[in-house]
């Protein structure tokens, strides 16, 4: 599929714990056809998954890009958006309590609380500076993307046992996935 213009292919995403996953991204310093392309394989793999949200660590690149579509009505079109080097630039005192998931953390799912609204900064494929506010559902999701960059998973959010069963889970479940 090409979701940005460019022939984009699905890749592989990292299961939690895998020590890519806790590394924080570099910024893109130039919006290159390689990140163009990264960006389609992003959405694609996002897409596939199924999922709302992807960062670049995910599928083991450095670079600080996330995708996300929240669009989750069926009859209503796609929204993809790629965001490069996003900056939360603010966010309300209000919060809100959602259930995250995570495709690097398949199955396994927590109530998560977070700023209710968030207003972000980054740079488009077009190479022009964007600055959006979010809400809902895309608040979440973007800021659940961001802490991705920063090498932080949502299970961070949690209590240790909690965080070390999920963990315990998911080593079991890359075991496996190394058997089959």
């Amino acid at each position: 599929m090409a979701y940005i213009g460019v022939m984009a292919k699905r890749r592989t995403i990292l299961i939690h714990p895998d020590l890519r996953l806790r590394k924080v991204c570099t910024p893109v310093r130039d919006i290159t056809d390689g990140v163009r392309a990264l960006a389609g394989d992003m959405l694609e793999t996002m897409y596939g998954a199924p999922g709302i949200g992807l960062a670049a660590p995910q599928i083991g690149a450095t670079e600080r890009i996330i995708v996300m579509d929240c669009v989750k009505e069926e009859e209503a079109a796609p929204r993809p958006m790629v965001l490069i080097n996003p900056e939360i630039v603010a966010r309300s005192d209000e919060t809100n309590i959602h259930e995250e998931g995570c495709l690097s953390i398949p199955d396994q799912f927590a109530e998560i609380e977070r700023p209710a609204a968030v207003t972000v900064r980054w740079l488009g494929l077009d190479g022009n500076e964007h600055r959006q506010a979010f809400d809902g559902l895309w608040a979440t999701c973007i800021q659940h993307e961001i802490d991705h960059l920063n090498g932080k998973l949502f299970i961070d959010y949690l209590k240790p046992l909690r965080r070390e069963m999920i963990t315990r889970r998911m080593r079991k479940l890359k075991r496996e996935k190394a058997r089959a």
